[in-house]
């Protein structure tokens, strides 16, 4: 590793309690100072400082990174609690542009992103382009990121390897659609740990992307069929040609008990060929990649002693999420032509009110501070205050401080302020409208029968309005960097 002689570089795993988190923390130990980032309570190790951090927090970010060296990100969203009005998709790019500020800020001098492998495809799963993006907008604040690029990892608590051995485990009869004829090059959790080991801190490898896969290629029913040996079960195996997708998710489910939201991204990618184009990342770091049967017999091997912890991997949600009943909301805006995030949310409080005409009004202050009255009532309905401190223009923040319909955050629990914010996404193409740790004060079942529909009407509609919007001239000073928009 390429850092000071005078002190171990200090890592930041974001993810850590994962189960790529897990297998690469010791690995990282014996030479590094370990910051394990993580939202769940996780086992100590020797060598790593674990730090409580929720990464939709901008400012938790910041002070989690700050003093690092080096970063690793094996952050997916894709089992948000059930209290969230939100895509994955929209999670893991505010995440990811969370981690993005704060590397730039803390000086880090690398990230390390664990992604899926981009196919030639011209239309990419949701999972896939998700990843993608993802790896673009870790990029986008400066920081020279390394993205390894893995498909199906071989891993005991891995979510898409269990569901295949819960599969393959529990159904004596596996009837296989045309998607489990694709082709995959699985990877031993082995060998994607040593090779983010390797990578870390070498300059040569920042702003790189490599793909990761192991020396077979197969197809999801050879998978299938040899995890079948391997559990010493006898699967009868037939193909069908053709299963609608919605049927192929709900007899996933089923069969494996893992929930929707991380059922139907997967099996939706599952179309594509996920074989690594040039995987010679191994050849250069000298490492002999491990086959699929050595991998799956050593995760087999520990199978009795850990199954019971990955199968509550599969199905577990943020072990917070009901705690308080918070409300995370989040909605992907289209950004007018010559706009930015600030505009959007001054628009927002200017339109509001012409939506509901005599019914609602919204006061700015002096300070950009917004209130959200009724018609005859004195008392607002919400209070937001502009936070000039944290805010910029492309991401104006708004903390929701009081109103009738504003329940106090319990301070105990940790969690960062009720708050509001337009963030403006790097391509400048989009503004992602968050709300983040909302406590309302309606009883919960009324909540989400009134005041959550009525949310996501109102933003929709507010999309439709924003892209009838006229673009306007962006002016720019001369002298821009070659190839800036």
């Amino acid at each position: 590793m390429e850092a000071h002689s005078q002190h171990r570089p200090k890592v930041v795993v974001a993810g850590a309690s994962g189960f790529v988190g897990t297998a690469l923390l010791p690995v990282l130990a014996g030479r590094c100072d370990i910051v394990a980032l993580s939202r769940s309570v996780a086992t100590p190790l020797p060598g790593v400082q674990w730090e409580h951090c929720d990464l939709f927090s901008l400012l938790q970010t910041e002070r989690s990174l700050a003093g690092a060296d080096y970063a690793v990100y094996l952050v997916h969203s894709m089992l948000p609690a059930r209290l969230t009005q939100a895509r994955f998709e929209d999670m893991d790019f505010i995440l990811a542009d969370n981690f993005a500020r704060s590397a730039a800020r803390a000086g880090i001098k690398q990230i390390i992103y664990l992604g899926g492998i981009i196919p030639d495809d011209a239309q990419l799963s949701r999972h896939l382009a998700s990843r993608l993006e993802v790896e673009r907008v870790l990029a986008a604040r400066g920081v020279p990121v390394t993205s390894l690029r893995a498909g199906l990892i071989v891993g005991a608590q891995g979510s898409s390897f269990r569901m295949v051995v819960r599969l393959v485990s529990r159904s004596p009869v596996l009837l296989c659609p045309h998607w489990t004829r694709s082709m995959t090059q699985p990877v031993a959790l082995r060998d994607v740990v040593r090779l983010i080991d390797f990578c870390l801190g070498r300059q040569e490898m920042f702003g790189r992307a490599f793909d990761l896969g192991g020396p077979e290629v197969m197809t999801y029913v050879d998978l299938m069929r040899r995890t079948a040996e391997r559990l010493g079960r006898k699967r009868v195996i037939v193909a069908v040609p053709f299963i609608p997708t919605r049927l192929s998710v709900l007899a996933t489910r089923l069969v494996t008990g893992a929930h929707r939201e991380l059922v139907a991204p997967l099996v939706e990618s599952l179309r594509h060929a996920m074989v690594a184009h040039s995987p010679t990342l191994q050849e250069r770091a000298g490492i002999e990649a491990q086959s699929f049967d050595e991998a799956l017999d050593e995760v087999l091997a520990g199978e009795k002693k850990q199954s019971s912890e990955a199968d509550k991997h599969l199905s577990r949600r943020d072990p917070n999420a009901e705690v308080g009943r918070y409300v995370c909301s989040i909605q992907r805006l289209p950004l007018p032509p010559g706009h930015d995030a600030i505009w959007v949310a001054k628009e927002y409080a200017r339109w509001l009110p012409t939506l509901f005409k005599f019914v609602l009004r919204v006061t700015v202050d002096t300070d950009l501070d917004l209130a959200f009255r009724l018609a005859g009532l004195k008392r607002p309905l919400l209070e937001l205050s502009y936070s000039r401190d944290r805010s910029s223009a492309d991401r104006p923040l708004y903390y929701i401080t009081g109103g009738l319909l504003t329940r106090e955050s319990d301070p105990s629990d940790g969690r960062a302020p009720a708050r509001l914010e337009f963030r403006e996404s790097p391509d400048r193409r989009s503004v992602l409208a968050a709300i983040f740790n909302y406590r309302p004060s309606l009883p919960w079942w009324f909540y989400r029968l009134t005041q959550a529909p009525m949310h996501l009407i109102v933003m929709k509609m507010f999309a439709w309005h924003l892209a009838r919007q006229r673009p306007v001239a962006r002016h720019a000073p001369e002298g821009r960097a070659v190839g800036e928009v």
